[in-house]
């Protein structure tokens, strides 16, 4: 392998990371500047799970060009506007983690101040009623937000729920449309550079041999190339985060097409529900050492509110990251990167955040160690905040009704949290990242809807309680003129149709 520019990249692995990554590369490097290949099995089955989504989703797709109202036609993507958490502060509970802002826009006294000096919800109502993304979501509206940064119109951020094989099979088309070079075939070998310790080439079963410049490691939770050649090591985070296995399970659809995703709390972990077009994905996400698998089947079944499509598909996994995502010639992108459970959509994400932060970084002559540490600082940061925004939904239960909630309620969290939720009890005080995911108001979802309330408030006035209620009635008369969520379906895929 030269020590200049890359010229190959070899993909190892499909599914939802490997064909993400293939079509970003494709449409960075037109008309063939790098040789893209990809290699995957249809054989090995991917888990394809993930099939809610944050905004960021929309630039990812924007920067390929792609059309909103083809895709969403062609992967029977529904919109989402929140995330409904059911029993997870205390059973019977209910609250929404919105893409948008609590409150007034620009204000400088963050809303959770002003709403809980002025009497909390029963001075001033729920939290709920103070945010057009979740008025909307609960009266299954839609409409894209307002242009104009004046209008409360455009005071939230949408995402989708899609089926994640269809996307998949849409961005393959994609990328070989751009010249990514499909192959069909197993890895049975890798092999390595003696001297430099880098990735040279692969060898397939039926005999092929693949060499490259860089390697893009999208292989799944076993990590071919990122542990199984390279052992980059891995940091567990199962103490923090005890669920280690998942049930996967699609059911027909109910006709009920809310505008946000599920996540119910259960007696050993948690179920989704995500509506698409043509479907509902559902699932459990369980802790074993709480739980057996028959066990957990059945309590999902049972949450079921359509006919089950199909068997249910049993995942086994470790929460945590590779010590090193970027090692030597090879990054790996996806599972093989390591796992973080679906609770706040995060697995598309992390994904898109590595493929743009490598195209950010990608390697254009000598190999030089910058580019690699700065890769795995950004990606370790990432894991890192959104496993601390999961970690606070477990450890702010009040629930004790089984042994692992008594667990999670008991258990000690990263310093990182622990620092955050302590900031937040004293002086309600949130960090505010000026990179990343899970602003503010993502927090103050969780905290107030999970009953974690600041001891001291901040001393400067906010609006008056009138105005507040005012502000809440406009934000309630906004929603109700909004089409309703299954009426913008139809008007997307008839846009598609064109």
């Amino acid at each position: 392998m030269s020590d200049n520019r890359v010229n190959r990249v070899l993909i190892i692995g499909g599914g939802t990371a490997g064909w993400m990554t293939a079509a970003a590369l494709s449409n960075r490097f037109p008309n063939q500047q790098i040789q893209v290949e990809l290699i995957e099995s249809e054989a090995i089955g991917t888990v394809g799970v993930g099939e809610s989504t944050i905004p960021h989703i929309r630039y990812f797709n924007a920067s390929l060009g792609i059309d909103e109202a083809d895709f969403m036609a062609r992967t029977k993507a529904t919109y989402k506007l929140a995330i409904e958490f059911r029993d997870w502060g205390r059973i019977g509970d209910r609250y929404m983690h919105p893409f948008g802002a609590f409150g007034v826009p620009g204000d400088p006294v963050d809303f959770h101040h002003q709403w809980q000096a002025g009497g909390g919800e029963a001075a001033l109502g729920p939290l709920d009623t103070y945010s057009l993304a979740i008025r909307m979501a609960r009266k299954h509206r839609f409409r894209a937000p307002a242009a104009d940064p004046r209008d409360l119109a455009s005071t939230y951020a949408y995402a989708f729920q899609f089926d994640a094989g269809l996307y998949a099979r849409y961005l393959r088309a994609y990328a070989e449309a751009r010249g990514v070079v499909r192959t069909e075939g197993r890895i049975n070998n890798v092999q390595l550079d003696g001297e430099s310790g880098r990735v040279r080439s692969v060898s397939l079963e039926d005999g092929q041999h693949r060499d490259a410049d860089f390697f893009i490691d999208c292989s799944g939770f076993r990590g071919l190339i990122t542990e199984g050649a390279l052992s980059s090591g891995y940091e567990d985070w199962s103490h923090w985060l005890p669920c280690d296995r998942a049930i996967a399970m699609p059911s027909s659809s109910t006709g009920d097409l809310p505008p946000f995703t599920r996540a119910t709390a259960l007696a050993a972990g948690w179920a989704w529900r995500i509506p698409l077009q043509h479907r509902v994905g559902n699932g459990h996400v369980y802790a074993s050492r709480f739980m057996d698998d028959d066990a957990a089947e059945t309590l999902l079944r049972e949450q079921l509110e359509g006919e089950p499509l199909g068997e249910p598909n049993r995942l086994r996994f470790v929460a945590g990251k590779r010590k090193r995502q970027w090692n030597a010639n090879c990054v790996a992108i996806g599972l093989s990167s390591g796992f973080l459970e679906p609770l706040e959509s995060t697995s598309i994400h992390l994904i898109q955040s590595a493929i743009g932060h490598l195209l950010d970084l990608f390697p254009t002559g000598e190999w030089n160690p910058v580019e690699t540490e700065e890769f795995n600082r950004i990606m370790d940061r990432e894991y890192t905040r959104i496993r601390d925004f999961l970690i606070l939904h477990y450890k702010a239960t009040e629930r004790d009704d089984t042994p692992f909630w008594q667990y999670c309620q008991t258990m000690s969290v990263p310093d990182s949290l622990a620092e955050k939720m302590e900031a937040f009890r004293e002086r309600g005080l949130i960090e505010d990242y000026e990179q990343g995911v899970f602003l503010k108001p993502s927090w103050q979802a969780v905290y107030l809807g999970q009953h974690i309330h600041p001891r001291r408030l901040d001393p400067r006035p906010g609006r008056p309680k009138g105005e507040m209620r005012a502000f809440a009635h406009e934000l309630d008369r906004l929603s109700d003129l909004m089409p309703q969520h299954a009426d913008a379906l139809p008007r997307a895929a008839a846009a598609a149709a064109g």
